[in-house]
């Protein structure tokens, strides 16, 4: 079933914030709950990941109120992130197919940039990422055919 979440990046405080917005709601972390850097599996023609970086979070997931999920990420300043008001903030799109997944990603790059193009990525899904034309980040991460 398609579904929207809000995924917001952290200047290596994800775990710290978390942990507090787990305190607000009152809810559970998604298994398997925090995901760290060094689950990255290495990557040809990548620089091995900085020590600094292997212990942020990568990826956590927290249902808060009405299904919608709240997601986060540590963007290290070692790995070519600068978080400021802005970049902090994206929209994650779950479409249903890859179908789907394709038109929206072309619609809302429509005169704005792509930062990744739709591909398949280590974790399963064919994933992209633009930022509209109006300024608005957004994630399309398809997990269907």
């Amino acid at each position: 079933m398609a579904k929207t979440s809000t995924y917001l990046n952290f200047p290596n405080q994800t775990e710290e914030a978390f942990h507090f917005y787990k305190s607000a709601f009152g809810t559970e972390f998604t298994p398997p709950g925090f995901r760290r850097f060094s689950d990255i599996p290495p990557m040809e023609g990548q620089p091995p990941m900085p020590d600094a970086v292997r212990n942020l979070v990568m990826h956590v997931e927290l249902p808060i109120t009405g299904g919608h999920i709240l997601m986060g990420t540590d963007a290290p300043a070692e790995m070519g992130f600068k978080v400021v008001v802005g970049n902090n903030v994206n929209i994650n799109l779950e479409p249903d197919t890859r179908e789907e997944a394709d038109r929206l990603f072309k619609a809302l790059s429509a005169g704005g940039s792509v930062e990744m193009p739709m591909q398949e990525q280590f974790w399963g899904a064919y994933f992209g990422s633009c930022t509209d034309k109006y300024g608005i980040r957004w994630m399309v991460n398809c997990y269907g055919k």
